[in-house]
């Protein structure tokens, strides 16, 4: 029986980066573009209602962000992750990233070292190198087919005077949901060492059965040294009306970042993102209750469809996100090689996994988040290549 999110949405025309940035990423639009993290389905109902309705009142000035936005994030996250917050710990500014950037800045001085694990979202390396901070790297390890932290690495990272972490959970690329118990491991280290964690959570509703996600905040009583990140960007497929929420439960953590955000007039004013992003929290339960089986069954589909047909590739089986990382070591081709071979021969359009740093040579990214039929015919097209 059809699904929702079997529906094939045109997006030629709208500008979308997906679509529209395929030439001039890949050199090609002649690709299945399943690259940057946005999702080919229809945003819930309730969003496109709240913004149409918003719409019609015809001008669209500076908006203040009202407590029922607060509110129905706070019942959000209580709901659907147990973690109880309060109103005066968020932040809102335009985007995620802009939030690691301002952390980066707020609690660490130029030429510091800060800790981020690699292959991770790659706009984790300029957020440390951009203001003139140090990278310091501390890999994850693949073992028997799983990803997992070196918490030892950690350890002398943090000994080694690393003021920051940027935590990313659940983690891009590698589909890591973290275990309670890997999360109280990094919050031992933190407090031993006096190391901040901003804990980068963008993906934690997209969860896979048999897996849940654990705030790294909610494991302490009153946690002074870690900042989280949410969106509901990636949840509903909103990315491109940017608000994010950054919850500090920490007052001297707070006003460290608020100096920061002023310096840049870093704030929420668009009418058109603080209304989606309530309308998501307050209404969009439904839809993400419908998707969650839809992506896990593309990606068992993913999974079962390589082994059988490009044994070569080997996926890493997601816990959490609608990506899915593949080792593409056994097929002995450099990082060049094998853009070129997506790419060219067989016309998919992935990111390739050296983009995420040094730990993802020989990997691709791929992203399911779109109708089934796409995503099979884009590994027939991987298959025939092979």
């Amino acid at each position: 029986m059809a699904s929702e999110f079997d529906l094939e949405i045109p997006r030629a025309g709208t500008l979308s980066v997906k679509y529209e940035g395929r030439g001039a990423y890949f050199g090609s639009d002649d690709v299945i573009p399943l690259w940057i993290a946005d999702m080919d389905f229809a945003a819930p109902s309730a969003i496109t209602q709240a913004l149409s309705e918003r719409a019609a009142h015809p001008i669209y000035g500076y908006t203040l962000c009202p407590d029922s936005l607060y509110e129905a994030l706070i019942a959000w996250m209580k709901k659907r992750h147990g973690w109880e917050i309060r109103q005066e710990w968020i932040l809102l500014s335009p985007g995620v990233v802009p939030s690691l950037h301002a952390a980066v800045m707020a609690f660490t001085r130029p030429g510091d070292p800060v800790v981020i694990q690699p292959p991770v979202y790659h706009p984790f390396f300029t957020a440390v190198t951009v203001p003139g901070r140090r990278l310091a790297l501390n890999p994850l390890r693949l073992e028997q087919g799983r990803y997992r932290m070196d918490c030892e690495g950690l350890e002398r990272r943090a000994a080694e005077g690393a003021r920051l972490m940027i935590l990313c959970s659940p983690h891009n690329p590698v589909g890591r949901v973290w275990s309670r118990e890997e999360l109280e491991e990094v919050l031992r280290i933190a407090d031993r060492y006096g190391m901040t964690v901003l804990s980068d959570e963008i993906h934690h509703d997209l969860i896979y059965p048999g897996y849940r996600h654990t705030p790294l905040a909610a494991l302490a009583d009153n946690p002074p040294n870690v900042l989280t990140a949410v969106a509901p960007s990636k949840t509903f497929n909103i990315p491109g009306l940017g608000l994010s929420a950054l919850i500090v439960p920490d007052a001297g953590l707070r006003r460290a970042l608020r100096e920061i955000y002023a310096l840049f007039h870093i704030g929420a004013s668009t009418p058109f993102g603080i209304t989606a992003f309530e309308a998501a929290y307050r209404e969009g339960e439904g839809w993400l209750e419908r998707l969650l089986p839809y992506l896990a069954e593309t990606r068992d589909f993913v999974a079962d469809f390589l082994g059988r047909h490009a044994p070569a590739i080997r996926p890493i089986p997601p816990e959490g996100t609608y990506l899915v990382w593949l080792d593409c070591r056994a097929l002995g081709m450099s990082d060049a090689a094998l853009k070129q071979f997506f790419v060219h021969e067989a016309r998919v359009g992935m990111n390739p996994g050296i983009t995420f740093g040094d730990a993802g040579s020989g990997f691709m990214r791929l992203n399911i988040g779109a109708p089934r039929r796409i995503i099979a015919e884009a590994l027939e097209r991987i298959a025939g290549a092979l």
